[in-house]
Parts: C-alpha cells; structure tokens; sequence
C-alpha cells in the first residue's frame, strides 16, 4: 500500500506544480499582451514619459504584476514594481528583453533579489514593426507556497490512509495469527501429554480451518490410540493373571509331591503354558493389527476361501458341520495375510458354536464397489447387547454361546482382532442374523480394479 502510495502521490504532486506554472505563465503572457496593445499606440506616437509610467502604474495596481517598458533602442521608459530598472537604464543585452526587441515572445525564470520570479517579454510592433518591447514579472513564492500546501496535504492524505491499511492489516494479522497461536499452544500441551488439548476451529480462512480441524481430529485419534493402549496394558496384565496364577499352582502342587507327583499336574501345567502362549500370540496379533497401516495388494477371494477351506474341513468332519462355499470370482483390496486371519478367527468362533449336523456357510458375492464376506452358523446367536460388545477386547458372550475350544474365542479376542484387521484393510465388520438361525458375521471390503482368476471351490460336502 505504501508503495501504491508513494505511485499515486508522486506524479499528482508534480502535476500539481506544473499546472500551477502552466497557470501562471498564461496569466503572464496574457497580460503582457493586453498591456502591450495598450502602449504600442504610445511608444509608436512618442506620448509623453509620464504618461506610460501611469500606464505602468496603473497595470501594477490592477494586475500585481511587475511591468518594465522598454523604447526601441532598449532603454527604460516606464515601470510598475521597486524591483524594475529606473528609466533610463538599458535592458537591450538582457536575454528576454534582446529577444522581444528582435520581435519574438520569450518566456523564462529569473533570480531577482534572492527571488524567484517568472518573466514574459513581449514586443510592441506598430505595423508589424517593433518600436519597443516590455517585460512582465510575476514572483513564483505563491507556487512555491502552493505546491508545497499540496504536497502537505497529499502527505497527510496518504498518512490517513497508511495509518488506515496500518489499523486493518493489524487486524486481520492478529485473525490469521490468533488461530495459530492457539494451534501452537495447543500443540504445546499435547506434547506435553496433555491429551484433551482441543482447538477453537475458526470459521476464515478456509486454510486455518482445515488445519484446526486437523489437528483437532489428530489430537483425537491419538487420544483414541493412547488410551486403547492403556486399555489394552490393563486388561492384558488381567487377563495374564489367571494363566499365570493356575501354572504356579500347578508347579506348587508338583514341587510339593516330590518324586511321587502326578501326571494329571503336569498335563494340567502343560495346558496351562499353550494356554499362556495362545493368548501372548493374540495380544500380539491384535497390537499389529493396530500398527500403522501395510500396503494392500489384489486378493482373490474364491482362493483365499479355498486355501481356508482345506485347512479347516478336517475340524468341522470331526465336529459333524458341514462347511459350505458360496464364493463368486471376485478380487478385493487387502494386505498379504490379514484375510487369512480374519477367516481363521471367523470359522473357529463358529464352529465352536455350531450343532452337530449343522451347516457352516462361506460366501462371497459383489456389493457394488465393495465385496461381501460372509461366515454364517446356525449356533444361538447373539442378542443386540451381545453385539455391541463384541468387537471390545477380552468381552466374552454368555454361556449360551461359550467357546468350547481354548482357542482366542475363549480370551475374547478373536473378534477384536477381526474388527481391527478389516479397518485396518479400509472395510467394515457387521453381525447380523444368519438365514441358517445363527450369527452372520458380514465382512465389507473395497473390491479390487480386476478379479483374478482363480478355480472354482467345491460347493461343500
């Protein structure tokens, strides 16, 4: 702005001051010329001296201008100002005064007395011949004083206007920098382990606003984060309690025995150890399936189900379930071997709840831009309260639907892992009813750009 300033003020200035000369010299000029109409006629006759020095008088007084009347040969006639030549004294080698006697006008600035003064000298011509010339005189100290008003003024105009832009850019400064001082402060306290640090999300600019809600959400996922894993210690450090609490009372009761312990004590103690090591390996599945998301690749499902399918068939024969396929050709975005694991943990929930003779269903058909897994059993299902649980770390159901193996089912894992391996892949994990009287377990997936091709899987056994 202050430079625009200094742009617009500059040239208005001088413009000013060189309209105010252009004014004045024509001022000049154009009484230089009515006067030397009025004395041609008297220099041309040869009138009396006195009568051109009232003349000359007379001009002064009305005009307040500076007049000197000069005869053919340059000498003074008559003039009207104290600081004009007496009569008398020749003016022919001045410059303005030689030129008007050779018959042309001439127009120039002057020193008189310490002074600036504008002079216009004319010729007087009787029948176009020059009997004499005159010279008119104006100070330049009313344009001086003039400009320098002007230049005041445009001074204080544009210091008004600066001290304006200086106010409103303060202003909006401080709303630019208010937000992000809060954004600092609240930075601050977060780094200090303040969790609950928040900030006020300003409405303009859309930048700032896009940053406080940024960091307000960032704040509020590692808050999320911080007291999963604060949860998470707590209820581990609980749920390892009991194991370890059972296996030293096994080892007491053998150290106890000596040499005459029993084998039922050290069968007991062994479970006691895989049961130790199946839930660290849970603990540590679940922290991974925290972690910051892997890379996803292109999965075929209708393989992926196969591949599951053979490893688990064995299970449900024993069981008496039969375990059904209903996959279609599709392909869906997940990272290597997360789907192994959500299926695995799926299909051995269920077959820990399905009767005997029971079907356990696989399916997988294309919902719009998503693929649907589903893993369906005809066991007792679960209420609403049931299921809004279900995804909470170490919750286990109630007795009606109690795991009857020692897997991660039995620690309440194994649907916290799954929730936590789909979100981590971008889907979604849902239980709903299952068409065969059990619990339909829904996984959403983004479906990959292509399926890839892959054998059929057999319909069941």
């Amino acid at each position: 702005m202050l430079f625009v300033l200094l742009a617009l003020a500059l040239p208005l200035g001088l413009s000013f001051e060189n309209a105010e000369r252009r004014r004045l010299t024509g001022q000049v000029q154009s009484e230089a010329y009515v006067f030397a109409l009025r004395v041609d006629e008297a220099l041309s006759n040869q009138s009396p001296v006195q009568e051109l020095a009232d003349l000359a008088l007379m001009f002064r007084r009305q005009t307040g201008l500076s007049v000197v009347v000069v005869d053919a040969q340059g000498a003074v006639v008559a003039r009207g100002g104290s600081h004009e030549p007496g009569r008398g004294a020749d003016l022919s080698r001045r410059r303005d005064v030689g030129t008007a006697l050779r018959g042309r006008q001439i127009t120039l600035e002057r020193g008189v007395g310490g002074e600036d003064v504008l002079s216009v000298a004319v010729p007087v011509l009787a029948r176009g011949v020059p009997v004499g010339a005159l010279r008119v005189s104006s100070s330049l100290a009313e344009v001086a004083d003039g400009t320098r008003d002007n230049w005041l003024l445009l001074g204080a105009l544009c210091g008004i206007v600066a001290l304006v832009v200086l106010l409103v850019s303060t202003l909006l400064a401080r709303s630019f920098t208010r937000p992000l001082a809060e954004l600092d402060a609240g930075a601050a306290r977060l780094g200090e382990g303040d969790l609950s640090a928040r900030v006020d999300v300003p409405d303009d600019p859309p930048e700032l606003h896009g940053l406080a809600c940024s960091f307000n959400a960032t704040a509020e996922r590692l808050e999320a984060l911080v007291r999963s894993q604060q949860a998470f210690v707590a209820d581990a450090s609980h749920q390892l309690r009991t194991p370890l609490a059972a296996l030293s009372l096994r080892l007491e009761n053998l150290e106890a025995e000596g040499p005459e312990f029993r084998l039922d004590d050290l069968d007991g103690a062994r479970r006691e150890v895989q049961r130790l090591a199946r839930l660290v390996d849970g603990l540590l599945t679940l922290a991974r399936a925290e972690d910051a998301p892997a890379p996803t690749e292109a999965v075929d499902v209708r393989t992926l189900v196969g591949g599951r399918r053979d490893a688990w068939v064995a299970v449900a024969d024993e069981r008496g379930v039969l375990l059904r396929c209903e996959v279609d050709a599709l392909a869906v975005r997940s990272a290597p071997g997360r789907l192994e694991q959500v299926l695995d943990n799926l299909i051995s929930n269920a077959l820990d709840v399905a009767p005997v003779g029971s079907a356990l269903v696989i399916a997988a058909h294309r919902d719009r831009e998503h693929v649907r897994l589903e893993v369906r059993d005809a066991g007792p299902g679960m209420s609403m309260d049931q299921r809004s649980r279900a995804f909470d770390r170490f919750w286990r159901a109630g007795s009606e639907r109690r795991h009857r193996s020692d897997g991660l089912g039995g620690f309440g894992l194994g649907l916290a892992i799954v929730g936590r391996l789909v979100a981590a892949d971008g889907g979604t994990v849902e239980l709903l009813d299952a068409p065969e009287g059990g619990l339909a377990v829904v996984v959403t997936l983004p479906i990959a750009s292509t399926a890839v091709p892959a054998p059929s899987v057999p319909a069941g056994r």
